[in-house]
């Protein structure tokens, strides 16, 4: 686990659910620390896509507290932690399907309109294939392009960490490598990354460090390296030892 000093996004023990008495988030703690790429993986029902929502604001937080360089940000509506550096994509509904690509990035920016072009020029060096279809409405893409699209309105605010729901969910193996190349690629432009991916074994090999949600809990934590190569983790979570090549990233 990084420094506390150094943590940049944190979560201590939160307690979260969407209905009263219900609680999905049972104490789970973690942190990202500045140019950190965190992965969260875990069994279906885990917390995972809960804690992303709970970080952002979306899901009510019982107990327990998010801080965002050290203040309290704990429930802060989506638009308030977006102007603080927070990003978020969600798993579905992530573009305005009835919008060119480049009107879905001026969405991106509509805190700040004067970021456009600027932020603009960024993500065109970035995904030079936004830029070719600018013009195109986001609808009619495939799934990876929509993703990509996604991801890339998430980063015209400028933020200092980003948080992205199950990004490779539903795509072909080639579109499941391109989208975790430009996770990679993003957190290395010096955006910090926490990633909830139900492709675990992909997670662990391009993240810095990954956390194992159980029941609404961080059950272990480690480097993508220790978590691939815990036996019970592999056990319980990963269901064989076989290896699989690590892809140069």
């Amino acid at each position: 686990m990084s420094d506390k000093s150094t943590a940049l996004l944190r979560a201590d023990t939160l307690v979260a659910g969407y209905l009263p008495g219900v609680n999905i988030l049972n104490g789970c703690s973690i942190e990202v620390a500045k140019g950190e790429l965190v992965g969260i993986i875990g069994p279906n029902g885990a917390g995972k896509s809960t804690l992303l929502k709970a970080l952002f604001g979306l899901v009510p937080v019982r107990s327990g507290r998010v801080t965002l360089d050290g203040d309290d940000i704990t429930g802060l509506r989506a638009d308030k932690l977006v102007a603080r550096g927070v990003g978020f994509v969600p798993q579905t509904a992530n573009v305005f399907p009835s919008l060119s690509v480049e009107e879905n990035m001026r969405m991106g920016v509509f805190l700040r309109p004067q970021l456009f072009a600027e932020r603009w020029a960024f993500i065109s060096d970035l995904f030079p294939t936004l830029y070719d279809r600018r013009t195109q409405r986001a609808g009619a893409m495939s799934g990876g392009e929509r993703q990509m699209v996604a991801m890339a309105r998430a980063l015209m605010m400028n933020p200092s960490v980003l948080l992205l729901d199950e990004p490779s969910a539903g795509l072909s193996p080639v579109r499941q490598d391109e989208t975790f190349l430009r996770t990679r690629m993003i957190n290395r432009s010096g955006v910090s990354v926490i990633m909830v991916e139900q492709n675990a074994r992909r997670c662990l090999q391009i993240c810095d460090r990954a956390y194992v949600l159980d029941q609404g809990k961080d059950a272990y934590t480690g480097t993508g390296r220790q978590l691939q190569a815990d036996p019970k983790v592999v056990s319980l979570y990963l269901g064989t030892l076989a290896q699989e090549p690590t892809p140069s990233s």
